[in-house]
């Protein structure tokens, strides 16, 4: 696919559209606000249009890059969102965390234009946006999945399909649950070494060569010693997709109790004015609620 289009250029989705254009690709742009379009054609090249409809024009592949449900509907089904301007046989793959009831909602009305589409939700924050190693895990056909896949790997170093329309942002669920219990585990491990008067970073090089090292650990223990929150996955963006998890849990019967608890945690740093700051932050709610 040599003409693609990129929908939503965020910590995200600019990095990621930049890598598909030194890729060779021909990338057409639309964002919400036209000044990072502008900057991002200033710095890759291609072009950016007024509409995601625009953008979609020639665009044998368009993908989705933005905040939630309501956000993907209003830029692919909703009045000149890109499904108006995609042709036949070409593919949508959508990026965003969202619903798996939007995935198979936007399935079905790709199906009736003769369309693919692919829930493509990415795991790696703007780190791994940056560079080019986030993993995808993937809702569709295999036929769909197959055309998108060489593309994907353009900022990606794993892409898997996970099942049919919706399996990929079930995949990132689990992902989110995951991580929820990861972090506030590592919180929990480094106010407890700080109250015990041990010194934390050598803590961590000893306890992260063992069974209790992650990528939360290795990545993120230095700025949470540091008390520095300033980076990374937001919590308001964390809270988001644990709503969803949530709600699907509920649906499923599935008991995520420790996930539940996490969640309330986050909302205690939003109510402290860390809507912003990064996921770790759940320390600095440890730490005496900002005191």
């Amino acid at each position: 696919m040599s003409t693609v289009a990129f929908i939503g250029l965020g910590v995200m989705g600019y990095p990621m559209a930049g890598h598909l254009a030194h890729a060779g690709l021909t990338v057409r742009v639309y964002n919400r606000s036209e000044g990072k379009a502008k900057a991002w054609v200033e710095q890759f090249g291609g072009s950016y249009h007024a509409t995601p409809a625009e953008a979609a024009q020639g665009a044998d592949l368009v993908l989705v890059c933005v905040g939630n449900d309501d956000d993907v509907r209003q830029v692919t089904v909703g009045e000149r969102g890109a499904l108006s301007g995609m042709h036949a046989g070409s593919l949508l793959v959508d990026h965003t965390t969202a619903s798996a009831d939007l995935a198979q909602e936007l399935d079905a009305a790709c199906r009736e234009r003769a369309i693919g589409f692919i829930d493509a939700p990415v795991s790696g924050g703007q780190q791994g946006a940056e560079n080019g190693a986030l993993t995808i895990m993937c809702g569709g056909t295999e036929a769909d999945f197959a055309r998108a896949e060489t593309t994907l790997a353009h900022y990606a170093r794993a892409v898997t399909l996970m099942g049919p329309a919706g399996s990929g942002q079930l995949t990132k669920m689990v992902n989110q649950i995951c991580i929820a219990g990861l972090v506030q585990g590592l919180a929990e491990g480094l106010h407890f070494a700080e109250r015990a008067g041990l010194d934390q970073q050598r803590v961590i090089d000893v306890i992260s060569k063992g069974a209790a090292g992650s990528w939360q650990m290795e990545n993120r223990h230095k700025t949470m010693i540091a008390d520095e929150y300033e980076h990374g996955f937001a919590v308001d963006w964390m809270r988001k997709d644990l709503g969803i998890c949530l709600e699907q849990a509920r649906r499923l019967q599935a008991r995520l109790p420790v996930t539940a608890l996490v969640d309330q945690f986050y909302g205690d740093v939003q109510v402290m004015g860390g809507g912003r700051w990064d996921t770790s932050s759940l320390l600095r709610r440890l730490r005496g609620h900002g005191d």
